[in-house]
């Protein structure tokens, strides 16, 4: 299992460094979802591609890193860092953070649980 889950991350990356928020979604299962920092869920591939959207929004060129992995079972945590400029401010971004994902029978994400710290993300953006 360690292995697909290593493809399975390697192709979530990339989906991200498309700028493809459809795509970033094509990795959750139909019924699967987000929630980031404990806000308010994201459901379904419509809601996660929401997120991805506003994400590529907010960070127009965002370059995502996959920093590792641990796994158990059906769940894994992908840690990351992203990178970029701010659309508002121009600033520059370095966030690092991860996702707790619990991986259903067909390797999609059935739920993920995102983190990073909000008040670096807040400072970082900051005119």
């Amino acid at each position: 299992m360690t292995e697909s889950i290593a493809a399975i991350a390697a192709a979530y990356t990339a989906a991200w460094n498309s700028g493809s928020a459809s795509a970033v979604a094509s990795f959750y299962a139909e019924t699967g979802g987000i929630v980031i920092n404990r806000g308010t869920p994201w459901t379904g591939r419509a809601g996660v591609q929401a997120m991805a959207e506003g994400f590529f929004a907010d960070v127009p060129d965002l370059t995502l890193t996959c920093d590792g992995l641990r796994v158990a079972g059906d769940h894994v945590v992908y840690l990351w860092t992203f990178t970029g400029h701010h659309a508002g401010t121009g600033n520059p971004l370095l966030i690092t953070g991860w996702e707790e994902w619990d991986i259903d029978a067909d390797g999609k994400v059935a739920a993920s649980r995102g983190w990073f710290d909000a008040a670096d993300y807040a400072r970082q953006v900051a005119p």
